[in-house]
């Protein structure tokens, strides 16, 4: 009889130690953008609460087809509106805690030592800018959110002809940001929270806010999620204390979240 006790205590203990270890971990997949910001938000909430964060970034759609696949993500971030669709309509998030959390601006970049200051959107200013051999990085643009913003702007403002035949087609933001920091593109397409992550990079142009749709970023739990970890993550970025992560990367926060 004892031998039974003992035998049931300690797969109750087992049992205990690993949903206390679901919920003190989460697993999150975020756009490449929210790199710099998402890993000091962490950092401080690992601090305050003891919740070990692993996370994985890279371009929404590569992310959310990996979730899709069955990847064990527990909390997804969203460069995009269209992304954070795809999987609730496969009812793979959970709809109760989808918020849309961020926004941020669509800018053109140069390497930081070039002369220009700033690159009007016209076509003469961007062949200018872009030489006779150069390229223009950014985004994939029929998947990657960047690129997609970036095609719809150009299209907007009249370049695209003459842009995309000169386009340098990257699997994610960083991706697209680090061809202008080493100097082996004259102009990319990124975000504004991007360039400021990046001195080997400036701002030499801010897109018109109507040429494309508002960057909206959208965050929600998975349907597989283990313990509580993500949501109290989700809402820690949620509050007033992980503003100041937010914005000094250039963010802006949406106010009342849920779509």
């Amino acid at each position: 009889m004892r031998s039974l006790i003992r035998t049931g205590l300690a797969a109750a203990l087992l049992l205990a130690a690993g949903a206390a270890q679901a919920a003190d971990t989460a697993t999150v997949f975020a756009a490449a953008s929210l790199k710099n910001a998402l890993d000091n938000a962490g950092k401080a909430f690992t601090a305050q609460t003891g919740v070990e964060l692993k996370a994985s970034y890279a371009a929404s759609s590569a992310l959310a087809q990996q979730i899709e696949s069955g990847a064990p993500a527990d909390l997804f971030a969203s460069a995009d509106l269209e992304w954070m669709d795809y999987l609730a309509k496969k009812n793979l998030v959970r709809p109760e805690t989808r918020v849309n959390l961020l926004g941020n601006r669509l800018v053109l970049i140069a390497p930081s030592d070039t002369k220009e200051t700033t690159v009007a959107f016209t076509p003469e200013a961007f062949a200018k800018a872009l030489g006779p051999d150069g390229r223009l990085a950014t985004g994939e643009v029929n998947s990657v959110p960047i690129g997609k913003y970036a095609k719809v702007a150009f299209e907007k403002l009249g370049l695209w002809g003459g842009v995309q035949p000169r386009l340098a087609q990257s699997d994610n933001v960083r991706a697209a940001l680090a061809l202008v920091s080493r100097g082996e593109a004259p102009l990319a397409v990124v975000y504004e929270s991007d360039a400021r992550s990046d001195p080997g990079v400036k701002v030499v142009g801010v897109f018109p806010a109507d040429s494309h749709p508002p960057v909206v970023y959208p965050f929600a739990v998975t349907v597989d999620a283990k313990g509580e970890g993500a949501q109290r993550f989700l809402d820690y970025l949620r509050s007033a204390a992980a503003k100041p992560f937010f914005e000094a990367q250039g963010f802006s926060i949406i106010d009342g979240g849920k779509r």
